[in-house]
């Protein structure tokens, strides 16, 4: 099955354009699959195969969500043998993926990001832990589309930033003025004193000067979010949530939303709306007078 793997691997990088943490997954999942067969020959994969590692997944804790993306590396594998005509049965054709409950992204308040950025900067790590968070907040880009950004993807004149999305989309998210300004002194003033000899476009580094990764990013922003007393989830996707929700809250509106996200369907952007509905309804009941228990 590996060879097979190996083909659907390079398929789904260099013809579907998927991101290199996708593909990283994909194969990660496939491989723990063909591991569990115990290196099958693909073809004679069967539905009683697949369900009964689904079962071990199950029987070992993994949560519904673990599962269903799994099943989902499963599903397509097959697929493109399928498309290869190197099957003639799909085994996971009556496979069902479990049901996830829908929960929606933490947020945090208007108060909270005026925490955040009001942390002093003192050294050219810390600059460049202000420009990434204003960065984020300011544009709510991923944090994918934060580590693999190069100089040239930063236009500090005209004030906005480009970046590569899902499938190797390219969009344009204008910057605030505060934004822009973050970076302009990070990136003249403290990033070539984090080069330490090495070339690198990446805008942001680490201490060892080159590009910084998604773990660093996440240790980053743990810490600083202790730092301010925020108890809430110290995900990156808390400040590209944040960042739209207090958008639509203030009146933008949620195609040009879901634009500057990199959102293809407007169904994945209409999540927000609930958000704000929330907050409305709990504003609601705190502060209209018609509200009060008598």
């Amino acid at each position: 099955m590996i060879d097979d793997i190996d083909d659907y691997i390079n398929y789904v990088f260099i013809e579907k354009k998927l991101s290199s943490n996708t593909k990283d997954a994909y194969l990660n999942d496939l491989l723990h699959f063909n591991s569990y067969l115990k290196n099958k020959i693909t073809k004679d994969v069967t539905y009683d195969d697949v369900t009964s590692y689904i079962d071990s997944l199950s029987d070992a804790d993994s949560s519904d969500k673990t599962i269903a993306r799994k099943i989902v590396s499963i599903r397509t594998f097959f697929d493109y043998l399928m498309m290869k005509k190197k099957i003639s049965i799909n085994p996971c054709e009556r496979l069902e993926s479990p049901k996830l409950k829908k929960t929606l992204p933490k947020v945090l308040s208007e108060d909270e990001i005026e925490k955040l950025l009001s942390l002093n900067p003192k050294s050219a790590k810390e600059y460049r832990n202000m420009a990434m968070i204003k960065l984020m907040y300011g544009t709510g880009i991923r944090v994918s589309e934060l580590v693999n950004l190069e100089i040239n993807d930063i236009n500090l004149t005209d004030n906005y930033v480009k970046v590569y999305g899902k499938g190797k989309k390219e969009r344009i998210i204008p910057m605030a003025d505060v934004v822009t300004k973050a970076l302009d002194e990070y990136i003249k003033i403290y990033r070539p004193t984090l080069l330490k000899g090495y070339l690198t476009d990446k805008v942001f580094l680490s201490s060892y000067g080159k590009g910084i990764t998604r773990q660093g990013f996440f240790k980053i922003l743990k810490q600083l979010f202790k730092e301010v007393g925020i108890k809430k989830d110290s995900s990156p996707h808390t400040l590209r949530h944040s960042f739209a929700t207090h958008l639509l809250e203030n009146g933008a509106d949620l195609r040009s939303i879901g634009e500057m996200l990199g959102h293809e369907n407007i169904k994945t952007t209409q999540i927000y709306t609930h958000l704000s509905n929330d907050k409305k309804r709990k504003d609601y009941e705190l502060y209209h007078p018609r509200n009060k228990k008598v």
